[in-house]
């Protein structure tokens, strides 16, 4: 089975409001082994409406309006649907008279817009809100020969979700066949989209009952694994055989393979072996400190660090020589290692970190260019420095610079 989600509301088309709704909805599906095949976004137009309603129901077996329910009079998804499909709207008056019995216990004024909540598609099911005013709808029909489930839900996140689960995730459990889908997902630090997907295409393209892909972000590599299976455990045994090819694959780029973090993976290790760690920092302005505090419990490994900008500052907090920032410049392989080597004797800790470079927009040279970044890893028995040249603005470069530095920590770790 297959579904299409359709989210409205114009304020979802601009910058400021995004849709999470069909992220919970995507979740509660794929639990009852129905793959979202579409999600569609539509503006509070009756005609953009109707269109994208009726390419829904040609192409989903399941198709699910969120929003549009209220009160006002570009909430039009009722009178929408009702036209797709070719059926008259109905008002069921035991919900008008509770509506003004709950106007008049708030001593408020029920307008005609407000009462157009009891307006429901001839043939429908209501399906009662427990958590606001504008109920729910279900429908089971034939559309152009073939069997369409049709629901409609309100928009606010509170009410979809308490509405979906006691009204819909059952229902759809006993009328769907029995499948199930498993999902996989693993992560890769520092390693790129292209050679990542060309060493795994060779072993995922064997797998023609997965579908396999593969997300990029800074630093980061996810291989996304989804199967069907007529038992959970059979497709969770699929999946699994995949990943664990492409775990072999790449032994050292995999960090995750249940949705970990970077930091949480490094948290994980710093524990198990009794580490500590300290952090300089230069170009990422505390964003690596940043990262590793927003796990729960960092103090137990975590013990601090420093800002320092200043080539004075590196000599105050880090004990960097002055004569080796006036030979070498504070953006060097020689300053990074005294970064990570003097923030781990000052603050007493197994490991310390230390990142110098070039963020920019500005301060670049064609000696030192923007982007280039140097990240020391020190012990007390050696200390380790990888030089690397990032692509992207400031906000890019700085968190690939902290990504290299939780990788080169997670490697030193296993």
């Amino acid at each position: 089975m297959n579904a299409e989600i359709i989210a409205i509301g114009s304020e979802l088309l601009t910058p400021f409001r995004q849709d999470t709704n069909s992220l919970f909805l995507t979740k509660r599906l794929n639990e009852l082994g129905v793959e979202v095949i579409f999600k569609t976004i539509v503006g509070d137009r009756l005609e953009h409406l109707l269109q994208a309603s009726r390419i829904a129901l040609t192409r989903a077996q399941i198709v699910i309006f969120s929003g549009g329910l209220g009160p006002t009079e570009d909430d039009l998804t009722r009178e929408c649907v009702a036209q797709a499909l070719g059926r008259e709207l109905r008002r069921d008056h035991e919900m008008v008279t509770a509506l003004y019995t709950s106007a008049a216990a708030m001593r408020m004024r029920v307008s005609e817009n407000h009462v157009k909540q009891a307006d429901y598609i001839e043939g429908a099911e209501i399906l009662k809100n427990s958590r606001g005013s504008a109920p729910g709808q279900w429908i089971d029909t034939v559309y152009e020969g073939q069997r369409r489930i049709v629901i409609l839900l309100p928009g606010p996140p509170i009410e979809i979700e308490g509405m979906f689960n006691d009204h819909c995730f059952d229902r759809l459990k006993q009328v769907l066949p029995e499948e199930h889908i498993a999902t996989c997902e693993l992560k890769l630090a520092m390693v790129s989209e292209p050679a990542a997907d060309q060493r795994a295409a060779k072993i995922y393209k064997q797998f023609s009952d997965i579908e396999t892909t593969v997300l990029a972000s800074p630093g980061e590599v996810q291989f996304h694994l989804k199967t069907r299976g007529a038992t959970q455990e059979e497709a969770e045994t699929r999946v699994d055989e995949l990943a664990s090819l492409l775990e072999d694959e790449f032994t050292e780029e995999i960090f995750s393979c249940t949705g970990e973090s970077l930091e949480q993976i490094v948290a994980y290790f710093l524990q198990m072996r009794g580490a500590t760690l300290s952090v300089a920092e230069s170009c990422t302005g505390g964003l690596l400190a940043e990262r590793i505090t927003r796990i729960s419990g960092s103090s137990r490994y975590f013990m601090g660090g420093a800002l320092v900008y200043s080539d004075q500052l590196k000599q105050d907090f880090c004990g960097v020589p002055p004569q080796l920032l006036k030979s070498d410049g504070a953006v060097s392989h020689s300053v990074a290692a005294a970064l990570a080597e003097g923030i781990r004797q000052r603050c007493k800790t197994t490991f310390g970190i230390g990142i110098t470079g070039v963020a920019g927009p500005s301060g670049g040279t064609s000696e030192r260019p923007v982007g280039l970044v140097y990240v020391a890893l020190a012990d007390g028995k050696h200390t380790e420095v990888v030089d690397r040249i990032f692509p992207g603005g400031r906000e890019r470069i700085r968190w690939f610079a902290t990504q290299l530095a939780l990788d080169l920590l997670r490697r030193k770790l296993r």
